[in-house]
């Protein structure tokens, strides 16, 4: 399971992370998936209930990312405002989030879609996947290559964590 974890990491993360960051949550990921009262029990300071609608190890996974590769907020324009920010201002977006303010989702979805695939065309562009279950906010997305999104939607079957690309679940 170690290897499908790293690689789902490394393709979620789009060059985001280093191999040791993806390295280290996917051997702990695996650890609490294997053995999730012995995990909990050697770290106390995971703040886990068993009344999370997802596993330990995909608590952990979730968890460990940073927020340049998961992306939480309760409205599209949040969502936008992060993705935005974890690009810098090295790359500029003709898609502004006011631009999202009173448009209904699958709209702004779509909206967001388009601008995120026209980045980075080397690589297909970039495709919006729902990932894993939010726990705290409406939404909870990656950002994947386009090229990639089969292979991710495969790991994620093999190691049970919920993705779907958005603009395909709304």
């Amino acid at each position: 399971m170690k290897e499908s974890l790293v690689e789902l990491i490394t393709l979620i993360s789009s060059g985001c992370m280093g191999d040791e960051e993806i390295t280290r949550i996917a051997d702990e990921a695996a650890q609490a998936y294997a053995d999730p009262t012995g995990f909990l029990q050697a770290n106390p300071d995971i703040n886990y209930d068993d009344d999370f609608p997802i596993p330990l190890g995909e608590w952990v996974i979730v968890g460990s990312l940073p927020e340049t590769v998961l992306f939480q907020a309760d409205d599209y324009q949040a969502l936008f405002e992060q993705i935005r920010a974890s690009f810098g201002e090295s790359v500029s977006f003709v898609l502004q989030p006011k631009q999202l303010a009173k448009v209904e989702p699958a709209k702004a979805l779509n909206r967001i879609q388009t601008q995120l695939g026209a980045l980075y065309p080397e690589k297909g562009g970039y495709a919006l996947v729902n990932f894993s279950e939010p726990l705290d906010d409406e939404l909870q997305a990656v950002l994947v290559y386009s090229s990639d999104v089969e292979r991710v939607m495969a790991l994620a079957v093999e190691v049970g964590i919920y993705a779907a690309p958005a603009n395909e679940s709304i």
